[in-house]
């Protein structure tokens, strides 16, 4: 089982990819956004190539749990991928709310400059959210 997450942002879409057995998310890229037609064509050949089987998308809820405009476009995003994908692979949504805020806590703190951490803040917010989603469904 390989599972690759996702943090869409407006201008970007962090990609993070767990290993085989499904245990840690690890940071893979950052793409730049170019329009939904694009977007997919470039996350579809990242599932083939990765041999991913279910993709974990975080969905950006405001602050009270509703889905706002960004969840809305989201959730657009991930209409255009499952119909790409088919059935052969599961997208889930993950909430993601402050993801990107914790993410930057932890590169500040490990003293990463400023242009830096703008090179990995999307791609470390996807990994944040593929764990907190492999954490969640691993058994107690």
């Amino acid at each position: 089982m390989r599972v690759m997450g996702l943090d869409v942002g407006s201008k970007t879409i962090g990609v993070a990819v767990s290993d085989e057995l499904g245990m840690v998310g690890h940071p893979v890229a950052t793409l730049a956004r170019k329009g939904t037609r694009q977007d997919v064509d470039a996350l579809a050949a990242l599932v083939a190539e990765r041999e991913v089987t279910e993709v974990v998308v975080g969905l950006p809820l405001e602050l009270s749990g509703a889905a706002g405009p960004a969840a809305r476009r989201v959730r657009d995003l991930i209409a255009a991928l499952q119909a790409r994908l088919g059935e052969a692979v599961a997208i889930h949504e993950w909430d993601e709310r402050f993801s990107t805020a914790a993410v930057e806590r932890v590169l500040i703190e490990g003293d990463l400059s400023r242009r830096r951490r703008r090179q990995v803040v999307d791609q470390q917010a996807a990994a944040y959210i593929l764990q907190g989603w492999l954490d969640a469904r691993r058994p107690t």
